[in-house]
């Protein structure tokens, strides 16, 4: 089975594109198999775009995870003097996220694989849809180390399936140091914000 975390996808190409249409912006992206979510807009997603509040002005800004980037670009849609990071550990969503950051005019998105990121830039904010099917010990692992890198006072969000453990989820960041709390549920989604270590 073809997994959307894996480097680089064994199951063929086959291209697609999907419309993110949100109050404030409508974009067309491209899309593939090998991807998460390649036939539409996953609803994880659209509920965290839906709901979180803007992103910093300026400053660095992550989508941790970015897939074909429909996070990252409204990240640099709503905050056009910010650079955002586009990261992910698929190289097929990593050039997909590239094109369609291209495609939408937004030149404030760097997409790069997740281990080619700079280790010295830190991030005023960070929002992701974070692959929990990576299991329990892997997520966690990926979570300390960017959340690490979040700037005193930043803050991320991230959408959580309930059934998926978005509560063990929460508790286990604020035992981790970094004060989780539910911003909203909806649809059996939970959406955390997440502040940096005082």
């Amino acid at each position: 089975m073809a997994h959307y975390f894996e480097r680089r996808p064994q199951v063929a190409s086959n291209p697609g594109t999907v419309n993110l249409v949100l109050p404030d912006l409508h974009l067309r992206l491209e899309t593939d198999r090998g991807v998460f979510s390649p036939e539409r807009i996953d609803l994880g997603t659209r509920i965290l775009l839906e709901t979180v509040p803007p992103p910093p002005a300026e400053g660095d800004l992550l989508d941790l995870g970015c897939g074909y980037g429909p996070i990252a670009l409204a990240m640099a849609s709503r905050a056009p003097g910010a650079r955002v990071w586009a990261v992910d550990v698929n190289e097929r969503s990593v050039e997909l996220c590239r094109r369609n950051a291209e495609a939408n005019g937004l030149d404030n998105v760097r997409s790069l694989l997740a281990d080619e990121m700079d280790p010295g830039v830190r991030f005023a904010a960070i929002w992701s849809n974070p692959p929990i099917r990576i299991g329990k010990a892997a997520m966690h692992e990926m979570l300390a180390t960017w959340l690490g890198r979040l700037t005193p006072g930043g803050t991320a969000h991230l959408v959580v399936q309930k059934h998926l453990g978005s509560d063990s989820l929460q508790r286990w960041l604020t035992e981790q140091g970094w004060p989780a709390t539910r911003l909203t549920s909806r649809s059996a989604y939970r959406i955390l914000k997440v502040d940096a270590r005082p």
